[in-house]
């Protein structure tokens, strides 16, 4: 795991993918109009990204401004220039494609921050974070197996955590190999799992 860096907390896996998100969000007075427009896959931590940033008191955030009235935005824009405090847009789609055409160029000239793809060291790490979130041990050798048998994204990272948790409370016994591979066909079907 790379270490979190500018007062992220460890809550926050920081890896290759986001960590370009993180290093700037950190420094928002270096945004072109104090402002930055954060994408994501779902599930990829731009919400939790968000919250250390209000909760820093960096500067205001909109979530799933994408959803948002373009009007209202662009007010809120406004106001956010005259009053010199920086705004991160977090956007949820896959892109966010503005009708207004003042919204439009403003947030052309923002700073776009962009959540990458996960590697396998970020894969690895957020397997064992969701795991101590649920207060689940995984055992020993979980992410060297699970890693290259889960779909790479972060939803599935996720997911696979939440079902290995399930089925090992079910049969009441620790998350070992078998507990592994009856979660891994459970969520990605048997047909994968005859794969592995």
């Amino acid at each position: 795991m790379i270490p979190a860096g500018g007062g992220v907390p460890a809550s926050i896996v920081i890896g290759p993918g986001n960590r370009a998100v993180a290093d700037a969000l950190g420094r928002p007075e270096n945004w072109p109009f104090r402002t930055a427009i954060l994408h994501g896959p779902p599930r990829s931590g731009k919400s939790l990204f968000a919250r250390w940033f209000a909760n820093r008191h960096l500067g205001g955030v909109i979530d799933a401004v994408d959803a948002m009235d373009e009007t209202e935005v662009f007010h809120r824009w406004n106001r956010a220039q005259e009053d010199g405090f920086p705004l991160l847009l977090v956007a949820d789609g896959e892109s966010w494609d503005i009708v207004l055409p003042d919204l439009r160029s403003r947030m052309g000239a923002a700073l776009q921050l962009e959540i990458g793809p996960l590697d396998d060291a970020l894969a690895a790490d957020l397997l064992l974070s969701h795991a101590v979130q649920r207060g689940l041990a995984l055992g020993e050798g979980a992410p060297a197996y699970l890693v290259p048998r889960i779909e790479r994204s972060y939803a599935a990272i996720e997911k696979i955590v939440s079902e290995i948790d399930r089925i090992s409370l079910e049969r009441q016994v620790p998350a070992t190999l078998s507990i592994w591979r009856d979660a891994l066909e459970a969520v990605q079907g048997p047909e994968q799992s005859r794969l592995l």
